[in-house]
């Protein structure tokens, strides 16, 4: 029986599994595509062109503000809401069709926004901030229905069930040559999206985070290797990887002639009094650079440069 495979080739090179979506999988620059070639709507409009999610996210983040201040995280979790639309193939379901999909869809949506969440260090919704961001959303779509899509003020409170009335002004600054309400070019919309994106990425520093979940999933994935080597291997260890941050050591370790260097976690080692491991002897360190099944690598401190990641 062949694996099962979900994978999806990204513009950047990058490959998405979305049944196992790691947070370092697709660039800024890859959900800002996705998201600007991902229709509202089911893609219907009375423009020439649908309203993408991307242009829609920004009004939201636009409304929501209008609500009063919110902290970078917060700005930021507003403006990803839909992220996950993206990322599992550019499909936004109408709402009466979501019930229809299936838990199977369902999980697969919760991975992809675990993965969202970690890669960009998105704070939990509380209840207020979540009813709050649902005014928002339901605002965007009031306007959306009466000026872009074409339904009349009572369908909207009929059929849709929208009870809050659209807005007269477009709350979204307009670029040069565009009309109040029309939808944007999906290349526009990628700009405005990751220039908006990165203003806040900048605020709070995304790169960091990004730094720190690659560090978390590479400890443990190490751990998991581990944990497959021969009971005599792993016997030769005082330290058995856990795959947790702040219990494992994660270095790369360079010779001094630069003629070979390994990252890996440290698994034997003296240590100092604060229980930090003494890289000036001898120590042993796990990796899986070279072989896919692992190896122990004994390295001498005395010759090599020891970095901690």
């Amino acid at each position: 029986m062949k694996p099962q495979r979900a994978w999806m080739l990204l513009q950047s090179g990058g490959r998405l599994d979305l049944l196992d979506p790691k947070p370092d999988a697709w660039t800024d620059e890859d959900l800002a595509i996705g998201l600007s070639r991902t229709y509202r709507w089911g893609g219907y409009s009375a423009w020439d062109l649908p309203l993408s999610v991307a242009q829609h996210s920004l009004a939201v983040l636009a409304l929501r503000k209008r609500e009063g201040k919110l902290a970078p995280r917060d700005a930021l979790r507003e403006l990803l809401h839909d992220a996950t639309e993206a990322l599992v193939g550019g499909i936004d379901p109408i709402m009466p069709l979501k019930p229809h999909l299936g838990e199977g869809f369902a999980q697969l949506d919760r991975r992809l926004q675990d993965a969202v969440d970690r890669r960009y260090g998105l704070p939990p919704w509380t209840d207020e901030s979540y009813a709050l961001h649902k005014r928002a959303d339901r605002q965007a779509a009031a306007n959306e229905a009466y000026h872009v899509v074409g339904w009349s003020r009572d369908d909207i409170r009929s059929s849709l069930q929208i009870t809050l009335e659209p807005l007269d002004h477009d709350p979204l600054p307009l670029p040069p040559g565009m009309s109040p309400w029309e939808p944007w070019p999906p290349n526009l919309a990628k700009d405005l999206f990751l220039e908006r994106l990165g203003e806040l990425g900048d605020t709070i520093d995304v790169t960091e985070t990004l730094d720190e979940i690659f560090i978390e999933d590479t400890l443990a994935r190490l751990a998991e290797a581990f944990s497959r080597l021969p009971e005599a291997m792993r016997r030769r260890c005082r330290h058995l990887p856990t795959g947790k941050r702040g219990l494992d050591t994660l270095v790369q370790v360079e010779a001094d002639d630069g003629s070979q260097c390994v990252e890996g976690v440290v698994v034997d080692g003296e240590r100092n009094e604060s229980g930090a491991f003494y890289f000036d002897d001898h120590f042993l360190v796990f990796s899986t650079e070279a072989t896919e099944g692992g190896e122990l690598i004994r390295c001498n401190g005395a010759n090599c440069h020891v970095e901690i990641l």
